[in-house]
């Protein structure tokens, strides 16, 4: 069943007098539990289709469903809702709130969708168990390592149970041993049958995924699901 459907969709950056075009006619199907890798050089439109595909961004032509709804035409206030509770985001820099503690990070999602403070007590402790960061709970981002924030980062993506995750470049700022770990546990959540599309310079981790895409100048010039063999 397909989760994400991409028609036509163009995004277009004016700089100066130039007109960049950061997504061009791109067309493009992810069915429920894939497990993508979106590839290319710097500039080649990964990072526009990421947040497009968040809702973090909206396209200058073409449509965009999701879980076979058409987010394009949503409000601001309504993309915002679908954005917290079926998409998960996971960060290079992990993008942890610095005054808050590894657990109240995991439960800010919750907080912010007015779930009861005893549901988010437990999911919380749940997420905190699944993840390892039992004794790291009451830490803040600058107590923990690279991991452990990469690892709150991630439990605050999955704590709502969306179907979707976007990692960015999520080992950018790991070493290799932590950023496999880092890996390990989202290939743990698709397994589970969470959709996964990451966004990578690294082509070992593109070779993980079962399928991949390559970005060129805003068009998907490549896609590992239409090549022969």
């Amino acid at each position: 069943m397909a989760l994400i459907e991409l028609s036509g969709i163009e995004r277009r950056f004016q700089l100066g007098d130039t007109t960049v075009n950061a997504l061009a006619g791109v067309n493009l199907r992810i069915d429920s539990g894939e497990y993508v890798a979106v590839m290319g050089p710097s500039g080649s439109g990964k990072s526009t289709l990421l947040n497009l595909l968040g809702l973090l961004d909206r396209p200058d032509a073409g449509s965009y469903r999701l879980e076979n709804r058409d987010v394009t035409t949503l409000t601001a206030d309504e993309q915002a809702r679908v954005r917290s509770t079926r998409i998960g985001f996971v960060f290079q820099s992990f993008h942890l709130v610095p005054r808050l503690t590894a657990a109240e990070n995991i439960a800010l999602p919750m907080t912010l969708a007015g779930i009861a403070p005893a549901e988010r007590e437990r999911r919380v402790a749940l997420a905190l168990q699944s993840f390892g960061l039992e004794h790291r709970a009451d830490h803040k981002p600058d107590q923990l390592s690279g991991g452990q924030r990469q690892r709150v980062a991630i439990a605050r993506a999955t704590i709502m149970q969306p179907p979707l995750i976007l990692a960015d470049e999520p080992t950018g700022n790991l070493d290799r041993h932590t950023g496999e770990e880092v890996v390990n546990l989202l290939e743990a959540l698709n397994a589970q049958g969470v959709t996964l599309v990451v966004v990578t310079h690294d082509p070992g981790m593109g070779e993980r995924a079962r399928r991949r895409l390559v970005m060129e100048d805003g068009r998907l010039k490549f896609d590992s699901a239409n090549a022969a063999g």
